[in-house]
């Protein structure tokens, strides 16, 4: 499971990630529309806080490769969230 920053703001949690020359795929999707944090991006890499706001699941999100900002792994708990 990761979290991907996509150019314009865009952010993601995943249950799968995979990568290719061209294009990035996010398989069991959430877009995070609201961190809810008080420490940044990065407080979310244990789970999701009270105050998180996820928009439904998107099954599979492909994303041009040159998109991608950053991406890191997450905590378990996040399984949870994307069923």
């Amino acid at each position: 499971m990761k979290i991907v920053v996509i150019n314009n703001g865009f952010v993601f949690v995943c249950g799968e990630f995979s990568q290719s020359q061209h294009h990035a795929t996010m398989t069991k999707a959430r877009c995070i529309r609201t961190w809810g944090t008080s420490n940044g991006l990065g407080q979310l890499a244990v789970g999701p806080t009270k105050e998180t706001v996820l928009d439904d699941q998107i099954p599979i999100v492909e994303v041009p490769q040159h998109q991608i900002v950053f991406t890191f792994d997450v905590a378990g708990v996040w399984a949870n969230h994307l069923k």
